[in-house]
């Protein structure tokens, strides 16, 4: 056997050409434990299809993570913050949408700030910018609002020459952000802005790194908010492949948290309040022929 994804039907929308190969990968075994949460959230033949035609369970991973994300979406210890980064504000919107009516505070920093910057009105220079979401960001701003939910944004930023680990930069104030600069990091007074956001929390779930954290110059926003999540007297979650990786390459073991996700992708989804396909597969009763 090799990675089931090389094979075409895998990945199909064809739901007769799905089922037809989890037919063929059903006749390797007899029962189905799925317990690759990372992929859950993907209709794929081997993680929808397959279990249905199985005597089939959750592993425990994937018993963990779901236990682990309920809480988040359930009636979590407050006060509840919820950090935001990476790249696109386009991946992450509907999180936040989902979770106004649970979080206290929402903390924005990394890629996807500037598109909120720029619905403020701000110059975002040549940082990465999602122009056709600013419409979408400035609904979730007033709707934050409302409800009385806490919107943190960077009021510093770090303003490089261009992308690149040894680019000349300045920390800048928002206000005064250059045209001809990236943002590449939250600058000092943001850093502190965030982790006396993060003092008093009892529940936190981050995803997304505040800076290019691969290139060291550029890492410092994101191990200092990583460093006030260590200090949380409460539950903390950190979920996505780069904030884990972030976590670990500033020396911080997994155990300073209360729970690493292994599903970026998954664990969104389902705090966005979506059907995952391959938990509802794993949650039918009784499968259908295999044959």
């Amino acid at each position: 056997l090799e990675n089931v994804r090389f094979e075409p039907a895998e990945t199909s929308k064809d739901d007769s050409a799905r089922l037809e190969f989890a037919r063929r990968l059903a006749r390797f075994g007899d029962l189905y434990v799925g317990d690759g949460f990372g992929a859950v959230h993907r209709k794929h033949a081997s993680v929808y299809d397959l279990p249905q035609l199985l005597p089939h369970a959750a592993g425990d991973l994937v018993r963990a993570e779901v236990e682990v994300l309920s809480r988040l979406t359930g009636d979590p210890d407050q006060p509840y913050v919820v950090v935001l980064g990476g790249a696109k504000p386009s991946d992450k919107l509907g999180v936040i949408a989902n979770l106004l009516d649970r979080a206290d505070r929402i903390v924005i920093g990394g890629g996807m700030s500037y598109t909120f910057l720029a619905a403020q009105g701000y110059e975002v220079g040549k940082s990465l910018l999602e122009a056709d979401k600013i419409g979408e960001v400035t609904e979730i701003i007033a709707e934050a609002g409302r409800r009385g939910v806490e919107l943190v944004l960077p009021v510093d930023l770090v303003a490089a020459t261009h992308f690149a680990p040894d680019a000349d930069h300045d920390v800048v104030p928002v206000k005064e952000f250059p045209a001809d600069r990236e943002g590449v990091d939250i600058g000092p007074a943001t850093r502190e802005l965030f982790a006396a956001k993060l003092a008093d929390a009892r529940t936190v779930f981050w995803n997304g790194p505040l800076g290019v954290f691969e290139f060291p110059a550029f890492a410092v926003g994101t191990q200092a908010v990583a460093s006030a999540i260590v200090e949380v007297d409460g539950f903390t979650v950190v979920g996505g492949g780069d904030s884990a990786a972030a976590v670990r390459s500033f020396g911080l073991a997994d155990d300073c948290f209360g729970h690493i996700s292994t599903g970026g992708g998954a664990s969104l989804e389902y705090l966005e309040g979506r059907t995952l396909p391959g938990l509802t597969a794993l949650d039918a009763d009784d499968p259908a022929p295999a044959s």
